[in-house]
């Protein structure tokens, strides 16, 4: 019963966890940071006039599609979050290629915006900006982790 319990318990926190991590992985970022990535990145970013302007345009393009990649992410989780007890061998493959289709495609991401940037505010200011987006995801990648358990995790608490 204690297993059941925190089985359904994990699956609702990863649930939970991904469900907040949908609304634009502010509560993350605000939670570490106290500001809104948004607002992070701009301060950050310290640019003025033009550059300011050109870069804002960018980044609010380069958001739709990162926020488009999250939902994949959070889909991801839920997925197994809901398959966890019952994980088949398909259900894992599916699941673990989904997730590496994804990192892949969020290094796309950087790498063309990354010579967005750079065409309109320089290299300098491109890599300020790949660079703290790559530690903000590696971030909210980490906190993902730490709130799903490993493949098996939960069946190996059985036998203690």
């Amino acid at each position: 019963m204690k297993k059941l319990f925190l089985l359904f318990a994990v699956a609702f926190s990863a649930t939970t966890f991904a469900q907040s991590t949908l609304k634009d992985d502010i509560d993350v970022v605000q939670s570490v940071y106290g500001k809104s990535k948004s607002e992070l990145v701009t301060q950050y970013m310290a640019l003025s006039g033009t550059q300011a302007t050109d870069f804002a345009k960018i980044y609010d393009a380069y958001e739709i599609e990162r926020k488009k990649l999250g939902e994949e992410k959070i889909h991801l989780i839920n997925q197994y979050a809901t398959d966890y007890a019952n994980l088949t061998d398909d259900k894992a493959d599916a699941i673990a290629k989904g997730a590496l289709k994804n990192n892949i495609a969020y290094d796309k991401l950087y790498s063309s915006y990354y010579e967005k940037v750079k065409k309109a505010i320089g290299a300098t200011n491109a890599t300020k900006f790949i660079q703290l987006e790559i530690y903000l995801q590696t971030e909210i990648r980490s906190s993902l982790q730490n709130a799903i358990p490993f493949v098996g995790e939960l069946e190996m608490a059985k036998v203690k």
